[in-house]
């Protein structure tokens, strides 16, 4: 997700057997809640073994505070107690171990989410958003112009782009190709978005996709759902996720294969470089002592691993 992208490589990835999510989902429904008052991740434990990376002004606040669309179950929801849970919390909790500080998630739409950053509302964003070079440099995919000084990311993830329809109704749509002269929904800004925008421009006149963009993928599933359009597009575990678990499993179902494989990143600022490659050392870390594989085992994510962080990995 996230401030407009360029295609991925095929789409937000593969992160997992379904089933998995579903078991794992299915213990955490989605709540409603400020979502400032979930109580989120890390330790404030100075003697953490990589505490001395961070910034001083970080280390000595002991906090950090997370940029995230949280209506994006399994990646970053609330469970029904209001508490902010999903993979990107759980990696965040095992990273805020490894620095010594609580990582604190903070409400944003997901379009919003860089220039939150960019304007120091938070220290990073961490949301499920795509790494590629329109959100490094800083420029409108849709435009080509420069508009902010860019991000840096540090890649913890894969996924890819999936659609899904009501169950049942597909309407024929089995890949992008098929959905000339069809209504879907999508999130604001996401990578599912530019992608619509990219496959309309090879239909045929009087037939072009009609995009409807929302501004988190809650409201995208409520407009599928009540049939005012025909089918939706999001990450992969997220439509895997909302097959498994609306309707007790009976509203949706994923059609054809994902694409757009990219990796997820938390985004930085170009000028908080200590702070990035700290990011980076501590995700290493939890790569190398196994808890990252117990958290992407946890949401059944395993399928979307990295073997170690890179900075700027996104094409």
């Amino acid at each position: 997700m996230t401030a407009s992208s360029t295609r991925r490589t095929t789409a937000r990835s593969r992160i997992a057997a379904v089933g998995a999510i579903a078991v794992a989902g299915s213990l955490l429904l989605t709540g409603c809640g400020d979502q400032t008052k979930g109580k989120d991740s890390g330790s404030t434990d100075s003697s953490a073994p990589l505490a001395d990376l961070l910034p001083s002004d970080l280390r000595d606040k002991g906090e950090i505070k997370v940029g995230s669309d949280i209506h994006y179950a399994p990646v970053e929801f609330k469970d029904s107690s209001g508490k902010v849970v999903g993979i990107d919390p759980d990696i965040a909790t095992a990273l805020g171990d490894q620095l010594g500080v609580k990582f604190t998630f903070e409400e944003g739409t997901f379009d919003g989410l860089l220039t939150g950053l960019r304007s120091g509302r938070f220290n990073m964003a961490m949301s499920a958003m795509t790494d590629n070079k329109n959100r490094q440099e800083g420029v409108d995919p849709d435009t080509g112009k420069k508009v902010g000084e860019g991000v840096d990311f540090v890649d913890y993830l894969t996924a890819g782009v999936s659609i899904y329809t009501r169950k049942g109704d597909t309407n024929g749509i089995a890949g992008w190709s098929d959905l000339c002269g069809k209504k879907l929904a999508v999130q604001r800004g996401t990578v599912s978005e530019d992608l619509a925008k990219q496959e309309t421009k090879k239909c045929p006149a009087g037939k072009k996709i009609g995009i409807e963009p929302f501004d988190d993928d809650q409201q995208s599933q409520t407009r599928l759902r009540s049939g005012g359009v025909d089918a939706a597009s999001s990450d992969f575990p997220v439509a895997a996720y909302a097959v498994k678990t609306s309707g007790g499993g009976n509203d949706f179902e994923v059609v054809g294969d994902q694409v757009e494989a990219a990796p997820y990143g938390i985004a930085v600022a170009k000028k908080d470089t200590q702070l990035r490659d700290a990011l980076k050392a501590a995700l290493n870390e939890i790569v190398k002592n196994g808890e990252y594989a117990k958290i992407l085992k946890k949401w059944g994510a395993q399928d979307g691993a990295v073997k170690e962080a890179v900075i700027n990995g996104g094409k």
